[in-house]
């Protein structure tokens, strides 16, 4: 457990830091993050799009799994950012260094990511990294273009006050071709251990954030199903399949879509009846 990768990285994540095998997800996406915190790559002629940057011990391994898989971290232009929590921002300063990329996130998380952690609404300053200048802020409904490829930010608050789905559309792999998929990134509704939905201090809104985002998932059309943690999406079973040459990519998944975000939301109404009837 004392691995490179995890110098830096709180002890208790150091179980989803572990290395895992780069790979095509499907059409010009592809997964380049460790064996449960997601990172994609998105190529395009024009360089790649990044989703995420990690944590920042492991920025050498992105720069390999990159590698593996025929491309550069250089060429990396866009740094996207799922929400602002250690896991998935820490490297973005190192990685805005390396590449020069452009780094967009929503208002919100971005004070975060340019304050280097202070006073996030689910840890306050417990956890920290080097301060990163985001050159972007991106709203609700705002595109993110590079090289013919177009993703789509809608804000979904509550994991943080800023998280953003991210949505894409690629090429249907099927012969002769149907319409394009819908591909959704989704951020994260996980309410973290010590989170309160009633009388939260430090996220007032917390809950009505979570209503109006649910509302927002539910309508979005998915047929590729992707997430910010693997375990959402069941990621290594999926991958397993995909190597066993499954007839049709597991990762084009509407139906575990849908049901994650409906079990997500039960989650979310029932610890809210359990915080609201302790709080009376």
């Amino acid at each position: 457990m004392g691995c490179a990768w995890n110098n830096g990285v709180p002890g208790r994540m150091w179980n989803w830091n572990q290395p895992f095998p780069p790979y095509r997800v499907i059409d010009n996406i592809y997964y380049v993050g460790s064996n449960q915190i997601a990172q994609f790559l998105i190529t395009t002629p024009a360089g790649h799009i990044l989703l995420d940057s990690g944590f920042d011990a492991s920025v050498p391994r992105l720069r390999a799994n990159i590698a593996r898989l025929g491309f550069r971290l250089e060429d990396v232009r866009v740094l996207l950012t799922s929400h602002a929590h250690i896991d998935h921002v820490q490297a973005h300063a190192r990685v805005r260094h390396l590449t020069g990329a452009q780094v967009v996130a929503s208002a919100l998380d971005a004070a975060v990511i340019a304050s280097g952690g202070k006073g996030e609404a689910t840890f306050g300053d417990a956890f920290r990294w080097s301060p990163c200048p985001v050159d972007r802020i991106v709203a609700d409904g705002d595109e993110v273009t590079l090289g013919g490829t177009m993703l789509t930010a809608h804000l979904t608050p509550g994991h943080t006050r800023g998280a953003v789905t991210w949505t894409m559309k690629i090429a249907n792999p099927r012969s002769p071709p149907g319409r394009p998929l819908d591909v959704v990134f989704f951020p994260s509704a996980t309410i973290n251990p010590g989170v309160t939905l009633v009388e939260n201090p430090r996220y007032p809104n917390i809950a009505d954030d979570f209503e109006r985002s649910f509302a927002v998932w539910r309508s979005l059309p998915c047929d590729v199903f992707l997430a910010d943690h693997g375990d959402f999406y069941d990621m290594r079973e999926k991958r397993a399949r995909q190597e066993r040459d499954s007839p049709v990519n597991p990762f084009i998944d509407p139906t575990g879509y849908q049901e994650f975000i409906a079990a997500s939301e039960r989650r979310f109404r029932e610890v809210r009846a359990v915080q609201r009837s302790s709080a009376q």
